[in-house]
């Protein structure tokens, strides 16, 4: 097969030269073909009913069922589940994907959700019908005479999953791609009636990984069915079966690949004609064409040309999403008599790397991505129009964002037709998440399907200049994947490079990828737990990432950011009109009713949404302040239903607000350009001052020329305190570009108060968006459009630096309720008590985890991995806080309150006893949880507190005003509590102190302990912290221990050690001996030695019989999994008689 080119665009003045009647007559071929296309005269839609069958046992193939007429009808495009086909949900149902927690199962709290006629599943979206399994889908068509001697194509848009396509008793082929559409070459079909036969399996015909969401149950359901377009295509017996193109910027060109079919079974020539759409041409309008010389073989043949586009052509990008259009033809009179241009569209531009960032056409840019999880709630598919993913775009870039990330799925043609034409760029993954189920690079059959499902994705939507980033898919796992996945990245490097490749989302980091995903650079990591700097730290906005970037080669997108949570937004249940309904939201509700809060549903939306906004907030400016990072992608702007209920968007499934925060707010702190200050705190006192350097991410169209920074500080009421502006200066395309330092004396403001800094960025000079250019040089910036102005805020909180905490006359303050405490409260008199944290009740689950942020992803698929709270709700006109301003949801100066409490548990209270500072539970349990309350006792008025408001109050100036505050209240006329309790009901939220806390117990010795994790954590009475021993710089073996020693000897009959509970079976300790001493030097034998169960539940082991020691040791001797680590988050002894 040879390609030739016999003219090129401009004069034509060498041999060969097409006369220009032919160039018409060319010309009018192509725009005819093009309209007969559009009229449809090639394209015979199948849409509308179909017959169909279960095929539960899977016979049909070795029954032939493609022999006769099928008995049932369904309508496609469709689903099976849309149309009420299937089985009901039950407790046997199979479903696809992980469950993790799986309690739902035996835990009697869900009883009455598994019986028959009200299964309810907390996992997911619920189906109201499931099928897994083939379905045999069957109509007749007619070949229209006018198609005779034509080839005949059908194309199913979108099935799930594998297809098998019948024509009469012809089986055509197979087809296992969840990505792209089914195309199958009928042949050259004779005119008349044909019946059409195709079979469809939503079993896991390839295991790509059972969580995948592509296929999972997790958040668009294992559907069977086929959407989108359904249809036959004529094409003439010779046609162009591919056309790729591929763009140079430098030289504004591109290169045109193509393939050509041949049917005929014979070899021919001829001429291709390419006609490129010039209208989107600076200074061109006419459209002009290419002739090449072709020839092909009996089995087909390629060409390839290189194409200019003139000498201004304009680029494709985020702010200017130009497009041009490419068809190509056979020419009609070498051919066929029958007309037919294959016609593609693309973006002259180029994403590349530039040291450890992204640049697009030259010009740095910043990726802020959001994941789409294939979620669509009312339909269970996505959709495969353009206006719909129009309409999901819009809301992203409303919201500050430049890129969607198609978590271990593909989108159809739309997403990618929709992303070019709004300029959004697209991270596509070949629709695999191989983990839990699958491995990568074992030989399994998911590493030849990858292989073909890239070369499909590539093949169909490669063309779109939307498309620039591409994993193999999420996470990977076995221990060859990162040996199996460098070779995938050069074979796509090399493939097709129109775009950046890395090995997997989230990892693994190797030398072949062109940028990493790495969950490592974000606020709250897998595992964390209250030790992550958000619950651990106080707050502040100056920790960024360089370390970590200055480490890497290639661009870092942070990976999954976010996943903080909100409550559940119950006034949304009546969107889910389709056949995925929200059970587990309806289980949710009926939990917040049994205790009785049910009321209160819609303040715990809000407000802990508002907790919500600051923690996305935090974790996206601290990925701006990091220089030479190259984007983040969360997770996620909208709700994820599956993996338990991972309420983690702003927006709920349908890509609609919930009504706490706006796109307008939410840009502020994420958008192309967003202003920065780096705080070293947030809470200030009058005698110090407020001091911030401001600096700017700008990732716009250009840069900012002569850019002016304004600052202002701002009261609650709108009074400005102080402002100021800095000198102009020029903002370059980047990061961490610094706007200059702010330094405010405090000293004269009015105080206790939180005030907001205001920080503004205007240029002084019109400002582009300039449209990308090749006129100059890739960079453009001469064009001028509007002036911007760009505006962030944060919020501060200053009080006085001198403050009396003395309690006064007529209350007590006290940390127990003792006799001489109930002889106060039965005289009439007013107490204050505070009970220490560690002295706060728990219930059957540990003590809550309370932390100041957010839920991470949610507890049933971490494994309940700390914090177990959204935050607090309280009322700020209420009189104890007249002293102590504050929001009714958490804002970071309750960070110094909650960081120093205990959650107490209120279910064993009258319901009408509502905290005057709650605290808002997981929605799993729902709880009645909180700070502080009020209640009479006896004659008496009682404030329990569960804050420490006790130590350190010198160094914690939002303590000390709180404390400050609550004693005025407690002492003024306005306490008046309603409620009464008795003494009993009081003490039952205290814990009695544990054996190890009355006898003093202190760790004597550990082999080893990581940093953060040492070995007295193992007994604090805490059972979100943990002893685990140490991994860095390097791992010791087993065996491992722990010694205690306690003040006085203690006659010991059990012992418990408590796992870790944040959801991460590291330093599970399996086979262990526990060895008593008097002197700590002399053990014996072990006492007690055993293996304990694989699981996080509490373990007990008694002694034979009880024994007198001083000393304890327990010896790690074998662990859970291939790790050398133990880990201990409580260890207690119980003494006889206890």
């Amino acid at each position: 097969m040879t390609a030739r080119s016999s003219s090129s665009l401009g004069p034509r003045r060498h041999r060969n030269t097409v006369p220009a009647l032919a160039i018409a007559l060319a010309s009018l071929a192509l725009s005819q073909a093009s309209a007969a296309d559009a009229s449809n005269s090639r394209v015979l839609s199948l849409a509308g009913p179909w017959r169909f069958q279960l095929d539960r046992a899977d016979v049909g193939v070795a029954e032939r069922w493609f022999e006769r007429a099928l008995s049932q009808r369904v309508k496609l495009p469709g689903s099976l589940p849309a149309q009420g086909i299937g089985d009901d949900v039950t407790v046997e149902t199979k479903w696809t994907g992980s469950i993790v927690d799986r309690s739902w199962f035996t835990a009697p709290e869900y009883e009455k959700h598994r019986r028959p006629g009200n299964v309810k599943v907390p996992f997911w979206l619920q189906p109201e019908k499931h099928y897994v399994g083939p379905a045999w889908y069957q109509r007749d068509f007619d070949i229209p005479a006018k198609w005779q001697g034509q080839r005949v194509v059908l194309s199913l848009e979108r099935p799930h999953w594998e297809t098998r396509v019948w024509v009469g008793s012809r089986l055509v082929g197979t087809n296992q791609s969840l990505s792209t559409p089914h195309d199958y070459d009928l042949g050259l079909l004779p005119p008349g009636k044909h019946t059409l036969t195709v079979r469809v399996d939503n079993r896991l015909v390839v295991d790509v990984g059972h969580d995948s969401h592509s296929v999972s149950d997790h958040t668009q359901g294992n559907w069977n069915g086929i959407v989108g377009r359904l249809e036959l295509r004529a094409t003439p017996p010779v046609w162009i079966d591919e056309l790729q193109v591929y763009p140079h910027v430098a030289t504004k060109s591109v290169t045109v690949k193509g393939r050509i079919g041949n049917a005929t079974g014979q070899p021919g020539r001829s001429r291709v004609v390419l006609h490129t759409d010039y209208a989107a041409l600076l200074q061109s309008a006419r459209a002009e064409m290419k002739f090449l010389d072709v020839t092909w073989e009996v089995e087909g043949g390629t060409f390839e040309t290189t194409l200019p586009l003139g000498t201004s052509p304009r680029l494709w990008d985020e702010f200017d999403p130009v497009l041009f259009h490419l068809s190509a033809a056979l020419a009609p009179a070498l051919a066929t008599n029958v007309n037919f241009s294959n016609t593609v569209t693309f973006g002259l531009r180029e994403f590349a790397a530039q040291g450890t960032q992204f640049v697009i056409n030259g010009r740095k840019t910043f990726i802020r991505g959001t994941l789409e999880c294939c979620i669509f709630p009312k339909t269970g598919h996505p959709p495969t129009d353009v206006a719909e993913w129009k309409r999901i775009i819009r809301v992203a870039k409303a919201h500050g964002l430049n890129n969607l990330r198609f978590h271990s799925w593909c989108p159809p043609e739309a997403a990618f037709v929709a992303a070019d034409e709004l300029g959004f760029y697209l991270h596509v993954e070949a629709s695999s998440w191989a983990n839990a189920s699958t491995t990568l690079g074992d030989g399994k059959p998911v590493d030849r399907w990858l292989y073909e499902e890239t070369d499909r994705i590539l093949r169909y939507y490669g063309n779109h200049p939307s498309f620039v980033l591409m994993p193999y898919g999420n996470e990977p796992g076995g221990p060859k994947h990162a040996e199996f996945l460098a070779k995938w990245v050069e074979y796509c490097k090399a493939k097709d490079p129109r775009r950046l490749y890395t090995s997997g989302a989230g990892w693994p980091q190797i030398a072949e990828n062109q940028w990493h995903s790495s969950p490592d650079p974000r606020v709250q990591s897998w595992g964390g737990g209250l030790k992550t700097r958000i619950n651990a730290k106080p707050p502040e906005t100056r920790t960024d990432y360089r370390d970590y970037i200055g480490a890497r080669a290639v661009p870092v997108i942070s990976h999954e950011i976010g996943q903080w949570c909100v409550y559940p937004n119950f006034g949304e249940m009546k969107k889910y009109t389709g056949y995925l309904k929200p059970r587990n939201f309806e289980i949710f509700r009926e939990t917040l009713r049994a205790h009785h809060q049910l009321a209160l549903a819609k303040k715990f939306l809000l407000a802990s949404g508002k907790l919500q906004a600051l923690c996305y907030k935090e974790d996206i400016e601290a990925a701006l302040r990091t220089p030479g990072m190259g984007g983040f992608q969360l997770l996620d702007l909208h709700d994820f239903p599956g993996q338990g209920t991972a309420l983690v968007g702003v927006l709920d499934p349908f890509w609609e607000a919930k009504g706490y925060v706006s796109a307008a707010e939410f840009s502020r702190f994420c958008d192309s350009t967003v202003p920065l200050a780096r705080l070293s705190k947030r809470v200030f006192t009058t005698a110090e001052k407020l001091e911030a350097d401001l600096e700017v991410a700008h990732f716009g169209s250009a840069i900012l020329d002569n850019a002016l920074a304004t600052w202002r500080l701002v009261s609650d009421t709108g009074k400005v305190v102080a402002q100021g502006e800095l000198p102009p200066r020029p903002v370059p395309v980047d990061n961490a570009i610094t706007l200059g330092r702010v330094s405010v004396g405090l000293r004269d403001i009015p105080v206790p108060a939180r005030y907001k800094l205001i920080v503004a960025l205007r240029s002084s000079a019109d400002v582009s968006p300039v449209l990308p250019s090749t006129s100059n040089s890739v960079h453009d910036h001469e064009r001028r459009g509007p002036r911007p102005t760009f505006v962030n805020d944060w919020d501060v909180w200053v009080y006085p630096p001198n403050l009396s905490t003395e309690v006064p006359a007529g209350v007590t303050v006290v940390d127990d309720l003792n006799d001489r405490v109930l002889a106060a409260l039965d005289a009439g008199g007013k107490v204050l008590l505070l009970i220490p944290p560690s002295r706060v009740k728990g219930d059957r689950l540990g003590k809550v985890a309370l932390g100041f942020s957010s839920i991470f992803w949610n507890t049933a698929w971490t494994r309940r991995q700390p914090p177990h709270t959204l935050g607090v709700l309280c009322d700020p006109q209420h009189p104890a806080f007249a002293d102590f301003p504050t929001d009714s949801h958490s804002n970071w100066q309750w960070w110094y309150l909650v960081s120093r409490a205990g959650a107490m548990i209120l279910d064993d209270l009258p319901p009408r006893l509502r905290p005057t500072v709650l605290v808002i539970d997981d929605w799993f349990t729902a709880r009645r949880l909180g700070l502080l309350f009020e209640a009479k006792v006896g004659r008496g008025k009682l404030a329990v507190c569960s804050i420490d408001l006790q130590s350190d109050l010198a160094s914690n100036p939002v303590a000390r005003q709180f404390r400050h505050s609550l004693l005025r209240y407690v002492a003024s006329d306005r306490f008046k509590p309603k409620v009464a309790l008795t003494a009993e009901q009081v003490r039952s939220l205290m814990a009695p102190p544990s054996a190890m806390q009355k006898s003093g117990a202190r760790v004597v010795r550990a082999d080893s302990a990581e940093p953060d994790f040492e070995a007295d954590l193992a007994i604090d009475g805490d059972a979100n912290t943990i002893w685990h021993t140490a991994w860095t710089p390097q791992t010791p073996g087993f065996p491992h221990e722990i010694q205690i020693e306690f003040q006085q000897p203690l006659t010991i009959r059990c012992f418990t050690v408590l796992p870790r509970q944040d959801g991460n079976r590291n330093g599970w300790i399996k086979d262990y001996a526990c060895y008593l001493s008097e002197d700590g030097e002399s053990w014996g034998e072990p006492v007690a030695k055993g293996t304990f169960t694989d699981d996080a539940s509490l373990k007990t082991v008694t002694l034979p019989k009880p024994c007198q020691a001083r000393f304890l040791r327990l010896v790690a001797l074998s662990g859970f999994g291939p790790g050398q680590w133990a880990s201990v988050a409580e260890l207690q002894v119980r003494e006889a008689g206890e």
